[in-house]
Parts: structure tokens; C-alpha cells; sequence
């Protein structure tokens, strides 16, 4: 119930710019386009195990109407791989800051595999903040939501801080991966990168890592810390 709640807010509040005329969408469509881009691809040590992360999505299509595909996990140095998940989405342009994406989510990793039904929007708040908010429905009768944001702060022509924050909440426990009921966790960062040129930058950073409530709990049950600080050091790099 605490999902749904959440995700009609996130809704409701982006409802004024949800609600323009589909012709406008339709009067800025053009010809075929693709792009890639790699918006994490780092180290992160710090804290034990140290790891390696990556964050990435494709699309191909035109102004109005487009396919994506988004992958991201973390691969640890004892081999494990943790929150592996992979998406497949249409995506259909409501207005000129925020779109509706349908489709597909799997979870692959060293867990218990999950595949999902996705809805949600993304787009663009004031002030450039770009946003995501997207329900879930499993094939075994699991709900869950994820809100992210991120902001992209120009210091200078070349140098930009980057605040984000990814929020997962599920309506039911799921030991087989490790998560509880209720906002399960927080991933949080922060991140100065360099844009040698504006398709790639080195950059480095600090992360959080938070298990929150039952997830918190069964985390400590295998003798995981709930939370974790870690430095971060990659690239980003789009096409």
C-alpha cells in the first residue's frame, strides 16, 4: 500500500506536464536516432568486499517513440554478482520534459532470479533534475517501485558535481534475494567528473549503501553490514 501511495504521488505531481495535448509530442517527432551511454562504470572500494559497478542504457527510435534497454549490477571481488537487473521498455513521449515507459524487468545475478512487469514515467523536474518513478509486478505476486533522481551541478565548462539517489521499496519479503517488506534501501552519491570531451569524463566519487528495516535484518543474519560508505573512481561515456 505504502508503494502505491508513494508512486500516485510521484504521479500526481508530475500530472501538469503529463496532461498536454499528444499532438505536441507527435509535432517534434523526427527521423530514426540511437544512443548509449555508460552512466556509471567504476571501482568502488573502501569497504570490504571492494567491487565493481555498472550503470548503462541504450535507445534507438524517434522523437515520440522509442525502445530502451537499461542494465546495471555490481560485481564483487569474491565473484558475486548483486542487484543484476535489466530492462526492456518502450517508451512513448508524453510532452516535451517527461515520457511513459512499459515493459520488462529481470533480475540475473547471484540471487534468485525475478522477472517483472514495469510501468513508469521519466523526464525532467525544474531546475533540470532528471527523474525516474516506476512500479513493478513479478511473476510471483510481488510488487515493487523505484524512485531515482539525479542533478547535474557545472562547476565549470569542464568540471560537473553529480548528487544521486536511487530509493527501492517492495510490497513483500523476498529471502531468496535478500530483501525485506517496506523501503528496502538507499543508494546514494556523489560524483565530480572531468569532461575531457563531452563524451567522456573520468570522475571520482563517495557512495552510500543503506539496507533499511526487515532488509536490514536479513542482511545481518549473513553478517552484511546495513550500510556501507565506499569511494568511487570511473568513467562516463556516452555515443
Amino acid at each position: 500500500m505504502m508503494i502505491l501511495r508513494i508512486c500516485t504521488l510521484t504521479l500526481l505531481l508530475t500530472a501538469p506536464a503529463l496532461a498536454q495535448h499528444s499532438h505536441d509530442a507527435h509535432a517534434m517527432d523526427g527521423g530514426v536516432q540511437s544512443h548509449a551511454i555508460l552512466e556509471q562504470f567504476e571501482g568502488r572500494v573502501g569497504a570490504q568486499p571492494n567491487g565493481f559497478r555498472w550503470h548503462g542504457q541504450a535507445w534507438i527510435g524517434t522523437d515520440t517513440d522509442k525502445l530502451w534497454v537499461k542494465s546495471e549490477g555490481t560485481v564483487y571481488g569474491t565473484g558475486q554478482i548483486d542487484d543484476g537487473r535489466h530492462e526492456l521498455l518502450y517508451n512513448r513521449a508524453l510532452s516535451t520534459y517527461f515520457d511513459l515507459q512499459l515493459g520488462f524487468r529481470t533480475d540475473q545475478d547471484s540471487g534468485t532470479g525475478r522477472s517483472w512487469a514495469a510501468a513508469g514515467v521519466r523526464g525532467v523536474l525544474p531546475y533540470f533534475i532528471e527523474t525516474e518513478a516506476t512500479l513493478y509486478a513479478s511473476d510471483n505476486g510481488h510488487y515493487a517501485a523505484r524512485l531515482a533522481a539525479s542533478y547535474d551541478l557545472r562547476l565549470t565548462q569542464k568540471l560537473i558535481l553529480q548528487p544521486q539517489i536511487d530509493v527501492n521499496l517492495y510490497s513483500r519479503a523476498d529471502p531468496g534475494r535478500h530483501i525485506g517488506a517496506g523501503l528496502s534501501g538507499i543508494d546514494a552519491g556523489l560524483r565530480l567528473r572531468y569532461e575531457i570531451v563531452p563524451e567522456f569524463a573520468p570522475y571520482i566519487g563517495v557512495v552510500y549503501g543503506g539496507r533499511l528495516g526487515q532488509t536490514a535484518r536479513l542482511a545481518a543474519q549473513d553478517g552484511d553490514p546495513a550500510t556501507q560508505i565506499r569511494f568511487v573512481f570511473g568513467i562516463r561515456s556516452w555515443f
